[in-house]
């Protein structure tokens, strides 16, 4: 005996649609999809409340990284972001292993550099070891550092290809990735926009296979430099940028509020790291600035 188990329609069906869900509404959900995965903008009122956010922030990042492969792997740049960094990483710990940085456990690449000595007064290295590595207390322990190799200092492409070497002996060895993949990168804003040694308009901006390139033409002095690339930073775990000052207002209302802000390096990594993206502020620097922002991580 043939059974038909199948639930069959009434001749008054056939035809006709499925019945919708009223409360279904596709325009809206993907805009709710799109807010959710914008990127966070955090502003406090000062410099003094902005650096135990940072510090929380960071040392999350740290803790996700040490468990995931043993170490803390960070890009850092140069301007104003070690200062802001060392006030809130050197503040004293209350003690609790969530509040303690493991200094010797980091490995520091550099975002960008500019083709100098290591003790010039232009060189990113200089800046973050006079600010930070030098001030870390022993017991914390030292990171491991990744400068430029000073013999290419006349040669930014080998220079630039020689870093990017040292890049893929830490991260391709290990994880095999077509990009490094660093569990933060803490970057700077310029007055126009740029970030790392990505300015607005250039070549750089298009490329899609590199990790580490040179550059030759900055617009800022030192002309020759090597940057870390766009698809470099869009894949790292946690972007982070630190903006402060009344000098900032123009510029992140830019690039938070203008559909022309989308094309500037900032707003191309806020478009392509999503809410993988945090900006530190004060509130001097987003004065300006429309987009939704949030005091507390």
């Amino acid at each position: 005996m043939n059974v038909n188990l199948t639930r069959s329609l009434d001749d008054s069906q056939l035809g006709k649609p499925l019945p919708q869900n009223r409360n279904f509404d596709a325009p809206n959900l993907l805009a709710q999809h799109k807010m959710a995965r914008q990127p966070n903008l955090y502003s406090c009122a000062d410099a003094d409340k902005l650096a135990p956010l940072l510090r929380r922030y960071v040392l999350q990042c740290q803790d996700a990284g040490i468990e995931h492969h043993g170490s803390f792997r960070v890009g850092v740049s140069g301007g104003s972001l070690p200062k802001v960094l060392a006030k809130a990483l050197l503040a004293d710990s209350n003690g609790s292993p969530e509040d303690t940085a493991q200094f010797g456990k980091w490995d520091i690449f550099f975002a960008d550099e500019r083709c100098v000595p290591l003790d010039h007064e232009d060189s990113n290295y200089k800046l973050v070891k006079e600010e930070l590595i030098d001030k870390i207390p022993e017991k914390l322990g030292k990171p491991t550092v990744h400068t430029i190799n000073l013999e290419y200092l006349n040669d930014v492409d080998e220079m630039a290809d020689q870093y990017e070497k040292d890049l893929i002996q830490t991260f391709a060895a290990k994880d095999s990735a077509r990009f490094p993949v660093f569990d933060l990168l803490l970057l700077g804003c310029g007055p126009d926009g740029h970030t790392c040694s990505l300015f607005p308009g250039h070549e750089l901006l298009r490329e899609t296979e590199g990790w580490c390139l040179p550059i030759q033409d900055s617009p800022k002095p030192p002309k020759a430099r090597i940057t870390l690339t766009l698809p470099v930073i869009h894949a790292a775990s946690k972007i982070a940028f630190v903006a402060t000052g009344a000098g900032k207002q123009g510029i992140l209302h830019s690039i938070f509020d203008t559909e022309e802000g989308r094309s500037i390096p900032c707003g191309i990594v806020n478009e392509g790291g999503m809410d993988k993206v945090s900006w530190f502020c004060d509130a001097d620097a987003v004065k300006e600035v429309s987009f939704p922002k949030k005091s507390s991580l």
